[in-house]
């Protein structure tokens, strides 16, 4: 019987692998060469830069490529040319979600390779990070930071969290898990999608995209985790930012290109607006003469909000599902939607 060949295509604890190699001896051939891989940066890095590699090894791993059904992640070598550089390829498992731009970037978008990504696989770490920033604000953090690094002892009165309200846009996988926490602590949760399936567990109500501007005057908490795709690109600009409250707070954790980054500047700098928790930004890294790096009431996360040390143990039971689905001729989970981008 031939065995299906499999391609680790980034960095894996030699754990992982041996999870997948035992998930289906029989079925499955895994390629893994971690020494001809990017080394990690951290744990669950999956973006690491490459690594120089002499002409032998190079064609090694092009080799291991060309060889490839599956691939776990993709190529880090040629992203672009991956299509081509592997002609038995028919499935890519994406150790990320939001993978539409960069699906349109290496030119396999709308391509007849089936894609799928890790929706859901970081909503706990999301949801953690949103909740955060909203007792940062509601707890005074900025202005406390502020008191310490002078040695002032200042009484003040803060906020309750429980009681605000909450624009929650996206109610995917890491949506319905913001939603769910926020709810637990007396937080109202108002969601946006597009699509009218049945709102998750802690969202009270479920508004269109004409309903938006409506709301935003009422809004404490504006929470951003949209993918980018042509309809949420700029969905939030100067205009509909300039809708919401001077004591809102805008988080966002979908991609940068969701909201004007400089609108956003500026409202902070002038006070109409209480505060930012920024995951993701319009040019990352961060350019170092960015205004929000020096801003007071703005946490600048270098996108890994959704980074944690259980990463890569979700996603490799992801792809083990998904594994014997495809060997099966089973639907697979969190299959790519060309049409939609995500």
């Amino acid at each position: 019987m031939t065995r299906t060949p499999v391609l680790i295509a980034s960095w894996l604890d030699q754990r992982h692998v041996d999870r997948i190699a035992a998930a289906e001896p029989e079925r499955i051939e895994v390629l893994y060469a971690p020494e001809l891989l990017p080394l990690p940066r951290y744990e669950a890095d999956h973006y690491a830069p490459g690594r120089p590699l002499g002409a032998a090894d190079l064609a090694r791993w092009r080799s291991l490529v060309a060889r490839a059904e599956i691939s776990f992640d993709f190529d880090w070598d040629r992203p672009a040319e991956m299509l081509a550089s592997a002609p038995k390829l028919r499935w890519v498992q994406s150790a990320s979600s939001g993978i539409g731009p960069m699906l349109e970037r290496i030119g396999v978008l709308g391509a007849d390779v089936l894609v799928t990504n890790a929706a859901g696989i970081h909503a706990q770490p999301l949801a953690e990070f949103v909740l955060m920033a909203a007792l940062y604000f509601a707890k005074e953090m900025p202005r406390i930071n502020g008191w310490k690094a002078n040695k002032e002892w200042v009484r003040y009165c803060g906020y309750e969290a429980a009681g605000s309200r909450m624009l929650l846009v996206g109610l995917g996988g890491a949506g319905a898990r913001v939603a769910q926490l926020a709810a637990a602590i007396g937080i109202e949760v108002i969601g946006h999608r597009r699509s009218n399936a049945k709102p998750p567990a802690g969202v009270s109500r479920v508004i269109t995209a004409a309903e938006i501007d409506a709301e935003l005057p009422e809004i404490d908490l504006l929470v951003l985790i949209a993918p980018d795709t042509a309809v949420t690109r700029n969905m939030f600009d100067h205009r509909r930012l300039a809708l919401l409250p001077p004591r809102a707070v805008v988080i966002n954790i979908g991609r940068g290109s969701l909201l004007d980054e400089q609108a956003l500047i500026d409202m902070l700098a002038a006070g109409r607006l209480r505060g930012a928790a920024l995951d993701v930004f319009a040019k990352e890294p961060l350019p170092a003469d960015s205004p929000l790096w020096s801003m007071p009431n703005v946490i600048v996360s270098p996108h890994s909000a959704s980074t944690v040390v259980q990463e890569n143990d979700r996603i490799v039971d992801l792809f083990i599902d998904n594994l014997r689905r495809y060997l099966d001729g089973a639907p697979l989970v969190n299959v790519f939607d060309h049409a939609r981008q995500y």
